[in-house]
């Protein structure tokens, strides 16, 4: 970050300051006094059950300099007295203020990533695109919502010169505001799916929220669009202060691939007319829709300027984030780490990858995909019925939702072998006394699930 005075972090989050501490700037902000370094912007934060004013005294004593803190807070001022204090009516709103203040100090084109599933995938492998040949900043993590979001533009530097940033929501207004504070030069929505429908009601609801990414756009912006989406498509026509660029398989999208093959080690090639010119890029991650994200990171990356060729050598390099469609060659059997999240569209994507491994059998352990509400028994027999399709030998159903995904799949065929376990470690055990050598191993489950436990449990069992 660079420097900022506590006259301009006072004039950014609209606070006024009610005590000036030793030092006259901050070198950095924190929510989390467990990330406090010297210099830095201490922000407390309030939660459910938590008030993060009170590690004020913690934060000073690791090295912070300032802190901006709500009114009315019984506070012993003796104590924080070498301290900057700037007072605020709400410390989140105060954060946002402020990192929108700073964002404005960087005349850079900000790319912003939202859709239902993909986020990160998509993110990561435009950054990659442009990254060779730019500085780029990207979220790192889960850092893509109303607090994480702009935690990381404080992260920018004067030497980046892009930032591509993944944009995430739980409720109407939050993309809103988050794009309001990044003003994104490049908004792509990777598609609609049932993530967050516990609170969102309708994948309807969904698109108008991914829809807000757009709100502060005017002619001089563009909005990538998914058009094989079966919501996104329905944009197609209508008339945007903004530019579309629909992209996809189907031939109906302005980018879109005139021949696709599948590679023997599982990736795909695709040929793609640009600047009315063919071009074949080879992607070696599995899945298709691994394709659908090269096809935005070759867009971003022709829009900056870069050649194929440069392009092609980013993809060369890329390998997804943790946890994120993990190819792990194990002893004796591999691997696919999808853990960090799940919905029922990315559980198909999941799924496909799978079904494409080489492998003896194909065993798949499922936890509970979260946030569905009402939807949550159709969204897991959805998942089910999947699974059955796409031919696999086992499947092992962590979590009193998922009981619903082995459900489904009994009732189709029940010469699968299905078993269902309440935990991850009764998981571990099943899993243990089923592994064959050469299967392959899905392991994916929302965040809450922690399935990570079990992929940890085959790296030390292996």
């Amino acid at each position: 970050m660079i420097s900022l005075t506590y006259e301009e972090i006072c004039r950014g989050c609209n606070g006024h300051i009610i005590s000036k501490g030793a030092s006259t700037s901050a070198y950095g902000v924190s929510t989390d006094t467990r990330t406090i370094q010297k210099g830095m912007l201490f922000v407390p934060l309030m939660g459910e059950n938590f008030d993060g004013h009170t590690f004020i005294e913690e934060a000073k004593i690791k090295g912070a300099t300032g802190a901006i803190i709500e009114k009315n807070r019984s506070l012993n001022l003796s104590v924080l007295d070498s301290m900057y204090l700037i007072e605020v009516e709400d410390t989140l709103e105060a954060l946002s203020r402020l990192s929108k203040f700073y964002r404005n100090m960087f005349n850079i084109p900000f790319v912003g990533v939202t859709g239902s599933t993909g986020k990160t995938s998509t993110k990561d492998m435009i950054s990659a695109v442009l990254s060779s040949h730019f500085s780029v900043l990207k979220n790192i993590g889960n850092f893509n919502n109303h607090i994480g979001l702009p935690l990381t533009l404080f992260n920018l530097e004067k030497h980046n010169q892009v930032a591509v940033l993944e944009m995430g929501m739980s409720a109407f207004g939050e993309i809103s505001m988050l794009a309001e504070i990044v003003r994104p030069k490049i908004g792509v929505i990777t598609n609609i799916g049932m993530s967050h429908i516990e609170h969102l009601g309708s994948k309807e609801n969904i698109m108008k929220a991914k829809m807000e990414i757009a709100e502060h756009m005017t002619e001089d912006n563009y909005l990538i669009i998914n058009g094989d989406d079966e919501y996104l498509k329905k944009l197609k026509g209508q008339k945007t202060p903004y530019t579309k660029i629909f992209y996809g398989i189907g031939q109906d999208n302005d980018l879109y691939p005139s021949s696709i093959s599948e590679n023997e080690d599982g990736g795909y090639s695709i040929s793609i007319t640009i600047n009315d010119r063919e071009a074949t890029f080879n992607i070696k991650q599995y899945g298709l829709h691994n394709v659908y994200n090269g096809l935005v990171a070759i867009w971003i990356g022709n829009y900056f300027g870069l050649s194929p060729d440069k392009i092609q050598q980013a993809f060369d390099f890329y390998s997804p984030s943790k946890m994120r469609m993990e190819i792990l060659e194990l002893h004796n059997f591999k691997v696919i780490n999808d853990t960090y999240n799940a919905s029922p569209d990315s559980m198909k994507a999941a799924i496909d990858v799978l079904k494409h491994i080489k492998g003896k059998r194909k065993i798949a352990v499922l936890g509970n995909m979260l946030e569905m509400g009402a939807f949550s028994e159709e969204g897991h027999r959805l998942v089910g019925s999947y699974l059955v399709k796409a031919g696999v030998d086992g499947l092992i159903a962590v979590g009193d939702e998922a009981r619903w995904i082995a459900m489904e799949v009994n009732y189709i065929n029940s010469s699968i072998n299905t078993i269902i376990v309440d935990d991850n470690k009764q998981a571990c055990i099943k899993l243990n006394e089923m592994l064959e050598n050469d299967d392959v191993i899905l392991i994916k489950g929302s965040r809450g699930m922690q399935m990570e436990e079990i992929v940890n449990f085959l790296q030390e069992r292996s």
